[in-house]
């Protein structure tokens, strides 16, 4: 009786299990579309051509929105993100058509790339990589102040090219370059040049999660030393004008001759 049930028992599962298999390998029966996926690695500000891509059929219904079928549609793009070999090649990971390739696919509509002299000092030992976020501080003497400050010029600037690279090294290790490329926008673009030609700038590097903008007061060089006083700056006194003393006029001296019934009087 127990062997008659477990065989009962065995052969409605295996018939329930084959009715599933049955209706899941009947979408097996989808036709295939053929999406461009990666032939190789693509890295950032690449040009796409056709070594680069391949045709791969796909059902319908797994592929993602936006693959593109035909290799022509691509062809010449440049790359914005990182692609694997075999991903599938969406538009969100390349430049617009016509945008062309290299460093100026990655500047959105309305930003500028504004590239500043480095050392290993202001990029932070060369750890700053294409995609960090990085504050810009400039150090200076504004107007005709005689006591230096450090002010927060740029918070929160993505750093788009170190050097000639625009892709992050896969090491990790720093990189030390001469220059150091910024996205920023046409007002932040004429700042960040003014406080590179007047003072000397200097590079925070920044938590890529840390977004928030802090909007810092300047810092003089006098609020490093508490006990020291204050150069306070000393108004000028305002010019007065001096208008010169009329000099007196005297009056003339005056002298009468009389002779005779004449008289005369002569003044000098």
């Amino acid at each position: 009786m127990i062997g008659g049930l477990a065989l009962a028992l065995g052969l409605l599962v295996s018939y329930s299990v084959y009715n599933r298999l049955r209706t899941s390998g009947g979408s097996s029966n989808e036709p295939g579309v053929e999406v461009v996926v990666a032939a190789n690695d693509l890295q950032v500000g690449a040009k796409l051509e056709e070594r680069d891509i391949r045709l791969v059929r796909f059902p319908q219904s797994t592929l993602p929105s936006g693959a593109f079928t035909k290799k022509a549609q691509i062809l010449g793009r440049g790359v914005i993100l990182p692609v694997s070999q075999g991903e599938f090649i969406l538009p969100s990971k390349l430049a617009a058509e016509n945008a062309g390739a290299g460093l100026p696919s990655l500047i959105p509509t309305g930003m500028r790339a504004v590239s500043v002299h480095v050392n290993d000092v202001v990029s932070v030992a060369g750890f700053v990589q294409p995609g960090s976020r990085v504050d810009v501080l400039a150090t200076g003497n504004p107007g005709t102040s005689a006591e230096r400050q450090a002010i927060t010029v740029l918070e929160n600037v993505a750093v788009i090219a170190v050097g000639k690279n625009l892709g992050r090294g896969t090491s990790g290790e720093s990189q030390a370059v001469p220059v150091i490329t910024l996205l920023v926008s046409p007002d932040d673009a004429q700042r960040l040049a003014l406080a590179s030609q007047d003072g000397r700038i200097q590079l925070a590097l920044r938590n890529p999660l840390d977004t928030r903008k802090e909007q810092i007061a300047a810092t003089r060089a006098s609020s490093l030393y508490p006990g020291a006083p204050t150069a306070a700056a000393t108004p000028a006194k305002p010019k007065v004008r001096k208008t010169p003393t009329p000099i007196p006029v005297q009056a003339p001296y005056a002298v009468e001759t009389i002779r005779g019934s004449k008289r005369d009087e002569t003044k000098f």
